[in-house]
C-alpha cells in the first residue's frame, strides 16, 4: 500500500494593502512620539527660561534693598532723590578696604518699540565733598543721556515696560514728586540743609515693576522696602 501524499501549504504574505496600513500605524506612531518629545522639549525650555528670570529678578531685587538698606546720610548731601526718572542714593561700600561711600542709580531706560530695560548704576568709593558732586551729577547725567564713561558703569537687570515708586510718611504711600522731597533734596544738595534732607528720608520705598509680554515673566510685581530703623532691621 502507498503512503498518503501531503501536500505543503502555501505559504501566505502580507498582501500590499496590510503592507500600507502598517506603514501608517507606524508613521502615525513616530509623529506623535516626535510631538510628545518636541512638546516635553518645549516646557523644559518654558520652565528653565522663567527659573533664571526668576533668579535675575530675585538678584536684582536683593541688589535694590541692599542699596537702601546702606543708605547712609552725610552731612551737606543728599541720600535719597527720585526725579521721576532714577533713583539716586547715596551709600555705604560693602568692601571694607574702600575709602568711602558711594553713589548708586537706578533707571528704566527705553530701547525701542515700547519696551525698556531696568538699569544699575555705580560710582567708584568716595573720599571727599567734591567727589560726592561730581558722582552725584554723574548719576544724574547717565540716567538722562548717558555717554561711553557712564555706560561702562552700569548693569542691565531686566527687560522692563515701566516702573513707579512711591514712599511711604505719615501711613501713607504717596507720590515722592508731590511730596516736597524735591525741595528738601535741593536744599541738602546746596548744602544748607544736609540734617533737614536726611529727616525727609521715607520710612519706606514700594517698587513697581511692569514686566513686558512675551517673557518667562509678566505682568505687575510690587516690592515693599521698609526703612531698618523702622521695621526692626526687616525689608
Amino acid at each position: 500500500m502507498a503512503a498518503p501524499r501531503f501536500s505543503a501549504a502555501p505559504t501566505r504574505g502580507f498582501t500590499l494593502i496590510e503592507l500600507l496600513v502598517a506603514i501608517s500605524i507606524m508613521a502615525l506612531m513616530a509623529i506623535l512620539g516626535w510631538r510628545g518629545l518636541d512638546g516635553m522639549s518645549r516646557a523644559q525650555v518654558a520652565t528653565q527660561a522663567r527659573a533664571d528670570e526668576v533668579l535675575t529678578l530675585q538678584a536684582g531685587l536683593g541688589q535694590w534693598s541692599a542699596d537702601l538698606d546702606a543708605l547712609v546720610q552725610i552731612t551737606q548731601t543728599q541720600s535719597l532723590d527720585w526725579d521721576g526718572r532714577a533713583l539716586r542714593i547715596t551709600r555705604r561700600s560693602s568692601q571694607p578696604n574702600d575709602p568711602g561711600p558711594l553713589v548708586v542709580a537706578w533707571t528704566r531706560r527705553a530701547t525701542g518699540g515700547g519696551s525698556g530695560v531696568w538699569l544699575r548704576w555705580q560710582s567708584p568709593p568716595l573720599v571727599n565733598r567734591g567727589d560726592w558732586q561730581q558722582a552725584w551729577a554723574r548719576a544724574g547725567a547717565w540716567a538722562q543721556n548717558p555717554g561711553d564713561a557712564e555706560r561702562r558703569d552700569e548693569v542691565s537687570i531686566l527687560p522692563l515696560d515701566g516702573w513707579q515708586l512711591f514712599y511711604f510718611r505719615s501711613n501713607a504711600w504717596t507720590n515722592p514728586l508731590s511730596s516736597g522731597d524735591n525741595a528738601a533734596g535741593a536744599a541738602g544738595t546746596a548744602g544748607a540743609a544736609g540734617a533737614a534732607g536726611a529727616a525727609t528720608l521715607p520710612d519706606g520705598v514700594r517698587l513697581v515693576l511692569d514686566a513686558p509680554a512675551g517673557h518667562a515673566l509678566t505682568g505687575r510685581i510690587t516690592h515693599d522696602w521698609v526703612r531698618p530703623t523702622v521695621g526692626g532691621g526687616k525689608s
